[in-house]
């Protein structure tokens, strides 16, 4: 499959636009994806519009790079992909992954983040990547290990959702798997 810096023959990884504020709505307010996010409570669209709006893309003055997965065909948003928690001091940031559940299972997921992948590492430079994946999440678990992340060690009880503790493995992937 052909790949440029952020686009491949299917998807195109995009700053967000105005146009996103319902898709970001939807998909910021899904109680599921709170566990793995920190947030605790519904995001309103007022704080989604002055996300977007001061928003600089730019992850040394933003500290975080939020994506849109957009389709080439139809121009159809189906997720986003971040790295946040960055430091360039030790040249690493976290990486995470949303794919609507209408868009899941098709490879989007795989090609956006490969290609976060190859522009965090060939393109900001970063020495590091890595994410936090429940044990029991065996979906994510196998996106991550395709695109090179290997787990490093299981964190007992780092999130809680409904009440409930679950561990979490730590999985890093270095810029070495992408020269």
């Amino acid at each position: 499959m052909k790949r440029q810096l952020l686009s491949t023959e299917r998807i195109v990884l995009r700053a967000p636009e105005p146009e996103d504020l319902e898709v970001m709505y939807r998909m910021e307010n899904l109680p599921e994806m709170w566990a793995v996010s920190n947030a605790t409570v519904p995001y309103s669209r007022y704080v989604l519009r002055r996300y977007i709006e001061n928003c600089r893309n730019d992850i040394y003055a933003d500290r975080e790079l939020r994506l849109m997965i957009q389709t080439v065909e139809g121009h159809r948003v189906v997720g986003t992909v971040d790295l946040v928690e960055f430091t360039p001091l030790h040249g690493r940031a976290e990486a995470g992954i949303a794919i609507l559940e209408e868009y899941r299972r098709k490879g989007y997921a795989r090609e956006a983040l490969e290609l976060m992948c190859h522009y965090a590492f060939r393109q900001l430079g970063l020495n590091q990547l890595y994410a936090y994946v429940a044990v029991d999440n065996e979906a994510s678990l196998a996106l991550f290990e395709s695109c090179g992340f290997t787990r490093k060690v299981e964190l007992r009880d780092w999130l809680c959702y409904e009440r409930a503790y679950k561990n979490v493995y730590l999985l890093q992937c270095f810029a070495t798997s992408y020269v």
